[in-house]
């Protein structure tokens, strides 16, 4: 599985490409919602971006990224996943 550091995520923004988002060490790709047009969210969440934190404080569950496919994984986090 692909490693991509921080740098290189935020190659993938969704604003002439794929939008891709980091989740707790796993990298999804986003492209396919159109919650996610033009690598925006809700106007305050941006694709190329680790969004851990902002997805714990979201309304919704982080049980929604599912049903987006894992591309790879974070390089640059801390702990024991990454």
């Amino acid at each position: 599985m692909r490693k991509f550091t921080l740098e290189e995520l935020r190659a993938f923004d969704g604003r002439s490409g794929p939008a891709y988002i980091a989740f707790e060490g796993r990298v999804y790709d986003v492209s396919g919602s159109f919650l996610w047009r033009d690598g925006r969210h809700q106007a305050g969440h941006s694709a190329g971006s680790d969004l851990t934190e902002d997805i714990k404080k979201a309304p919704h569950g982080a049980e929604l990224l599912e049903r987006f496919p894992v591309v790879g994984v974070l390089a640059e986090r801390g702990g024991a996943d990454g």
